[in-house]
Parts: structure tokens; C-alpha cells; sequence
């Protein structure tokens, strides 16, 4: 072998090493599956605990709604909600229909922290937005800020409408 040969063998080598050592320690940053499920789960509850929070303050500066909590395939969460007639001369009482939930919806195999939120004001439907961030990356402080954002829009459209 060459002198030319051997310090390209070595090369080589070495770059494998690199590879080896590069692919060791992404392994080592990656979460596991169940890793994932775990945050998943923490980070639910503390956002439906927070969620519940937010919308029971709602209902207490909007008299007639009543919160209500959700669990369903789509999700967990809360929601408040309003019915209320009214009353024309002349005409037929019409019901009005008011509404926001909010969920986070439950593990994927695209890991990710998904927050959904619904408003309807009034029979109108408001917004149907989601929020997400990778679970390993999830910041529950942006998710709190937008819970907060969502709420605040609603109460403000809402009050708007009477």
C-alpha cells in the first residue's frame, strides 16, 4: 500500500468514527416513544388544568355560561357555553347559540403537543384554529399565551355582539 493509500484508509476511518459518534449522540438527544407519551401527558394535564382555569374566570365576568368539561376522541379539555332566547315584538322567540372549547388533542405518531380551539358567537361560527409544536420542542408557556390569546377574542366578540 501506498503512502498516498494508508492516509486515505485513515481518512476514511476517521470520518466513520465521526459518523459513528455523531449518530451515537442524536440517539442519545432523541426522546423514546414512551418518552413522548409521558410529556404528552404532563403537558396535557397541566394545559387542561389551565384551560379549566381560564374558562371558569370566563364564566365568571359573562354570566350564563356554564363550563363543562370534555373528553372525547378528539380530545380533553373545556368548554363554556351560552343559550338564550330572544324576544321580539312580532316574532317567534329565536334561540342564540354560544360557544368556545378548547382541547388538546390526544397522542400521535406524529408527536406533537396539538391544541385545538373552537368558537361559535351567536350561531356564528368564530374560529376553528389548532396550535402545535413538536413534543420535544413543546413550550407550555406559548401554549398558555395562546389558550389566553383565544379566550380574550372570544370574550371580546362576544361582549361585541350583545
Amino acid at each position: 500500500m501506498t503512502d498516498f493509500e494508508k492516509r486515505l484508509q485513515r481518512a476514511i476511518e476517521r470520518g466513520q468514527q465521526i459518523r459513528k459518534q455523531r449518530a451515537e449522540a442524536e440517539a442519545r438527544r432523541a426522546l423514546t416513544e414512551q418518552e413522548l407519551r409521558t410529556r404528552h401527558s404532563d403537558l396535557r394535564l397541566q394545559l387542561t388544568d389551565y384551560i379549566e382555569q381560564c374558562l371558569k374566570k370566563l364564566q365568571d365576568h359573562l354570566p350564563g355560561f356554564t363550563v363543562e368539561s370534555v373528553f372525547s376522541e378528539r380530545g380533553w379539555g373545556s368548554a363554556v357555553s351560552h343559550d338564550e332566547l330572544q324576544w321580539r315584538r312580532g316574532e317567534s322567540p329565536q334561540q342564540r347559540f354560544s360557544r368556545l372549547e378548547l382541547v388538546v388533542r390526544p397522542f400521535s405518531e406524529y408527536y406533537v403537543l396539538d391544541l385545538l380551539g373552537k368558537a361559535t358567537v351567536r350561531d356564528k361560527e368564530l374560529f376553528n384554529r389548532s396550535f402545535y409544536q413538536p413534543l420535544a420542542e413543546a413550550d407550555l408557556a406559548a401554549f398558555k399565551e395562546t389558550i389566553d390569546r383565544w379566550i380574550v377574542e372570544f370574550a371580546e366578540a362576544y361582549t361585541a355582539r350583545s
